[in-house]
C-alpha cells in the first residue's frame, strides 16, 4: 500500500539495521516501547529481569548502565533514580511505615535526615541517632526496621564501625542500607567488606559523583543481592513513576571507563594535601580517615584495603576564626568554587556549622567551624597554593 507522504514520515518502508558493536552501547529513548505482537504484551511481567514494556520500567540504555553499576558495588541488581537523595527517599519509603523505628549515623547526610524527620512528623516513624564510631550507641528495639550507615560521613569524614554495626543489625532482623557515595564501590565492596564475609543489603550511591564525573549529571542508585528485596523495592520504584532519561544514563556509562582513575587520582590528591594541612597553624582539626591520626582510622584500614579514600579533607578552624574570616577564606580561594557535592574535574569548597547539624555530643571534634575541601582534577600542588594564598588573606 503506497502511503501518503504524512503517514511514510511517521512510518518508513526503510530502516537501518538496528545493531552494530560500538565502544559505547546504543542509546535508547523512549517512553512508549512497541510490542512485537499481543503474546510479547501479555506473556511478560513486571519481576522479567529486562522488562521491556514502558520507559519507566527501563530501556537497553538505562538496564545496561545499572549492570554495570551493580558489578562496580558487588551486587546483583541495581534500580536507578533521578538523584542520590531520590534513591535515598526509595529506600525509606519502601521500609518504613507507621511505628517503625530508623537508626542514623550522627554524621547522616543532611537531606536524608530532613526526609526522616519528615515521614517522623507526617507518618509516625521513630528516628534514632547513633554514633558511627561506637557501636554501642547503636541500641535498637523490637520495632526497628532500617539502619542508614554512611562510610564515611560526608562532612566530618568519620568512618564506622562497619563490622559491628552490621553483625548488631543482623542478630536483630534489621535492614541494613549504606550510602556507598563517599566509597564509589572503589574503595570497599560494600556485598563483602571483611574477612567475615560481611554484606550490607542495600547499598546507595549517588551517582551525580564519581561515577558521572562531569559535576553535570543527577542520578543515584540502590542496588541490592537478594532478589525478593530487589522486588519489592523496584515495586515501589514502579508505584513512585521514578525514572531517568536515556540520555543522562549514557553520559554516566561513558564516564565509568575512567572512574577508577579519576577516583585514585583525587585520592592521591587528597592525601598529599592532607599531610600539607596538617601543617598549618590556623587549623584546630584535619579530618580524614586515612590519617592515622583520626579517631576512625582504624575502621577504615579494617574496610578499605585497598588503601584508597574519596577526594574529600574537611577541616576545623580554630575558634579565633570567626565565620567572616572563614567567609573571606572561602571568597579569596581561586581554584576551589565555592558549591555543594564532590567527585568532578573542579575543586570545590563549603562552610558547615557543626553546632546545626549534630545531635549527639561531638567528644571527638575540636570546636569552631568546619570547612570541606572536595578534591577535583587539578595538580595537587598548585591546590595547595591556591589555600596558602587564602590563609595568608585572612591572617595578614
Amino acid at each position: 500500500m503506497k502511503q501518503k507522504p504524512v503517514t511514510a514520515l511517521i512510518h518508513s518502508s526503510r530502516k537501518a539495521p538496528q545493531y552494530i558493536n560500538t565502544i559505547q552501547p546504543p542509546l535508547f529513548r523512549a517512553s512508549t516501547i512497541i510490542f512485537e505482537n499481543t503474546d510479547a504484551l501479555f506473556n511478560r511481567h513486571w519481576t522479567d529481569r529486562y522488562d521491556y514494556s514502558y520507559g519507566t520500567h527501563g530501556t537497553p540504555t538505562t538496564f545496561t548502565l545499572g549492570d554495570h553499576i551493580a558489578q562496580i558495588e558487588g551486587g546483583e541488581y541495581c534500580l536507578l533514580a533521578p538523584s542520590g537523595l531520590s534513591a535515598i527517599n526509595l529506600v525509606n519509603s519502601c521500609f518504613l511505615s507507621h511505628g517503625d523505628e530508623v537508626w542514623v549515623a550522627d554524621n547522616i547526610y543532611g537531606p536524608n535526615m530532613e526526609h526522616l524527620r519528615h515521614l517522623e512528623k507526617s507518618y509516625g516513624i521513630i528516628v534514632q541517632v547513633y554514633n558511627p564510631i561506637d557501636a554501642d550507641t547503636f541500641q535498637p528495639n523490637e520495632n526497628a526496621k532500617l539502619i542508614w550507615l554512611e562510610a564515611a560521613g560526608s562532612v566530618t569524614l568519620e568512618f564506622p564501625d562497619l563490622v559491628r554495626l552490621v553483625k548488631k543489625a543482623k542478630a536483630k532482623n534489621i535492614l541494613t542500607a549504606l550510602d556507598n557515595t563517599w566509597g564509589a564501590g572503589l574503595a570497599f565492596n560494600a556485598f563483602d567488606f571483611s574477612h567475615e564475609h560481611l554484606s550490607v543489603d542495600i547499598s546507595v550511591h549517588a551517582l551525580t559523583k564519581y561515577p558521572s564525573g562531569g559535576g553535570d549529571i543527577l542520578m543515584g542508585s540502590v542496588v541490592t543481592q537478594d532478589n525478593a528485596l530487589h522486588h519489592k523495592l523496584f515495586r515501589m520504584h514502579a508505584i513512585q513513576g521514578i525514572a531517568i532519561s536515556g540520555d543522562d544514563a549514557a553520559q554516566v556509562q561513558r564516564s565509568l571507563a575512567s572512574m577508577q582513575i579519576r577516583y585514585e587520582h583525587q585520592s592521591q590528591s587528597a592525601l598529599k594535601i592532607l599531610n600539607w594541612l596538617k601543617s598549618q597553624n590556623a587549623f584546630a582539626q584535619v579530618l580524614h580517615p586515612a590519617d592515622s591520626d583520626n579517631i576512625s582510622h582504624t575502621y577504615w584500614n579494617q574496610t578499605c584495603q585497598t588503601g584508597q579514600s574519596a577526594g574529600l579533607v574537611s577541616v576545623i578552624f580554630k575558634p579565633e576564626f570567626d565565620v567572616n574570616k572563614i567567609r573571606k577564606f572561602c571568597d579569596h580561594l581561586s581554584l576551589f568554587k565555592l558549591g555543594f557535592s564532590w567527585g568532578g574535574p573542579v575543586s570545590l569548597v563549603m562552610i558547615y556549622n557543626l553546632t546545626d547539624m549534630r545531635h549527639l555530643e561531638r567528644t571527638h571534634l575540636e570546636q569552631g567551624l568546619l570547612v570541606r575541601f572536595c578534591i577535583g582534577l587539578e595538580h595537587p600542588d598548585d591546590l595547595i597554593q591556591d589555600i596558602q594564598n587564602a590563609l595568608q588573606a585572612i591572617q595578614a
